[in-house]
């Protein structure tokens, strides 16, 4: 057996990395016991409140004392009392009705313990969602300053990883805001869409309530729709058994791996662009990439999304599952596996969204290299544009098309069996037949003429789509993010 003092000693215990390595203090303690038991006892303070206003037999003094000890919670006391009924809310019901003698008679009344469990869970979600949607609008707005910057520069694009017509920079960077654009709708609307469990009882009847009520159908309307707006809620769920419905827990971690999946594409087009050595993560002056190879400079941010994200995305397994088989009114085998995915997943997301946000606040762009990337294939591009030049110039498309695919394929042996550079405009203007247009073959190669509307694109997107959807928050876009680890 351990010695006591390793029993104290945090390093000498497993903790999850999620929270000891990397979340927000704001999210870890979202998910934290102390935000769970105190919000426990404002559901009880907001229930006696209601049922006081609507008749019950409740005094100011008992609701005084409630409010004085919301926070006033003796976490030791509960843990015991826990070990000794097997019973989390009855556990903590004792130890407010501890501090509360007055009130201890009235604390809980007519309640199950989903009243308590699950109103606070649909309180943090919607707590968690709203420090999520700040952050990924802060990663969204730092992305759409780096889209505007580079909404001109030529680069190459890759379809199916090879070598395609010309894009932007700043072009490539819409196509990841597009998608972290509707993650945003997707998050804000998951969020709109919670309601509140409310006071049904325990199978979602309210017959607790009626009873307590003496019949009395409007007052006990009445009591679900007071503490609902007490728990800062527009509406409840109509119907429940003891818990609301388990498909709110897929909505929610669904929107969830869809932000996962997105920032893992962005993070992996990151990562084959500095492999590329066109675009960089930041990278920290005293930053090592490697312990054997002190020259490597590893995308190891970009890594971390993509490994969280991987996580994230899984998680929405654990609420279909769920879902699936929760049998008649409810049964208990959800509980455990969802104190472990929830949390999770808001955690995962809040890591990947800060260290995302630290890497698009850095990004290097390397313009010589992409524009040596660029003068690679490009040539092989113009062929088209040279072709109509030389025809407007006299000459014959046929004759024009062979002389090209001779000339292109010697040119294309060089890079790939020699690994030369590519010098079909060097052999263009070596052959005569060419004459007619070597003047022009400087503008035929300009690479904003491959670019199309990109830039303009790029101009429209931001300013009708992006900068609109980021409004809402304004007043939270300040900041750059420092990772701890």
């Amino acid at each position: 057996m351990a010695a006591p003092a390793e029993e104290q000693d945090v390093m000498a215990r497993y903790r999850s990395p999620l929270v000891s390595r990397y979340a927000s203090a704001e999210m870890a303690y979202n998910f934290s016991e102390r935000k769970k038991f105190s919000t426990w006892r404002r559901l009880w303070l907001y229930l006696a409140q209601a049922e006081k206003s609507l008749g019950l037999s409740i005094t100011d003094e008992q609701i005084r004392e409630m409010e004085a000890n919301l926070d006033n919670i003796d976490f030791k006391m509960a843990a015991e009392e826990e070990k000794k009924l097997r019973h989390d809310v009855m556990a903590h019901v004792h130890t407010f009705a501890h501090c509360c003698p007055k009130a201890a008679a009235i604390i809980h009344l007519g309640a199950t313990s989903c009243y308590v469990g699950d109103n606070t869970d649909l309180i943090v979600l919607r707590d968690g969602f709203n420090l999520l949607l700040p952050k990924l609008a802060r990663v969204i707005s730092r992305l759409a300053d780096f889209a505007e910057k580079y909404a001109d520069m030529p680069a190459l694009g890759f379809t199916h990883y090879q070598p395609a017509q010309l894009t932007t920079v700043g072009k490539r960077c819409c196509l990841w805001i597009q998608d972290l654009c509707m993650d945003l709708q997707n998050l804000e609307r998951a969020r709109d869409d919670l309601r509140f469990r409310g006071v049904k009882g325990t199978t979602g009847t309210q017959a607790s309530f009626l009873q307590l009520f003496e019949g009395d159908h409007s007052k006990v309307e009445e009591l679900d729709r007071l503490v609902t707006e007490k728990a800062g809620f527009k509406r409840a769920y109509m119907v429940t058994g003891q818990t609301y419905s388990r498909k709110v827990d897929i909505g929610v971690l669904a929107v969830l791996a869809s932000l996962g999946a997105s920032i893992h594409k962005i993070c992996t087009d990151i990562r084959l662009l500095a492999n590329l050595k066109e675009i960089e993560e930041p990278f920290e002056k005293d930053q090592i990439g490697s312990s054997a190879m002190p020259y490597k400079r590893n995308p190891m941010r970009s890594e971390r999304c993509c490994s969280l994200a991987r996580h994230l995305m899984t998680l929405v397994m654990d609420p279909l599952q769920t879902a699936a088989v929760q049998w008649f009114e409810r049964t208990l085998d959800d509980s455990a596996n969802r104190r472990v995915c929830l949390a999770e997943a808001f955690l995962t997301a809040d890591i990947i969204l800060s260290t995302l946000q630290n890497v698009s606040e850095g990004l290097v762009v390397y313009p010589k290299v992409i524009e040596r990337r660029i003068r690679q294939e490009l040539p092989f591009m113009a062929t088209e544009n040279i072709i109509m030049a030389m025809v407007k110039a006299g000459g014959n498309r046929q004759d024009c098309h062979e002389k090209i695919r001779v000339l292109s394929q010697q040119a294309a042996a060089v890079v790939k069996q020699e690994g030369g550079d590519n010098d079909f405009i060097a052999r263009v203007r070596a052959d005569p037949y060419f004459s007619p247009i070597h003047k022009q073959l400087e503008s035929l190669l300009d690479p904003s003429s491959f670019t199309g509307r990109a830039p303009q694109q790029v101009a429209k997107f931001l300013k009708e789509e992006v900068r609109p959807a980021l409004i809402p928050y304004q007043s939270k876009m300040g900041g750059k993010v420092e990772l701890a680890l």
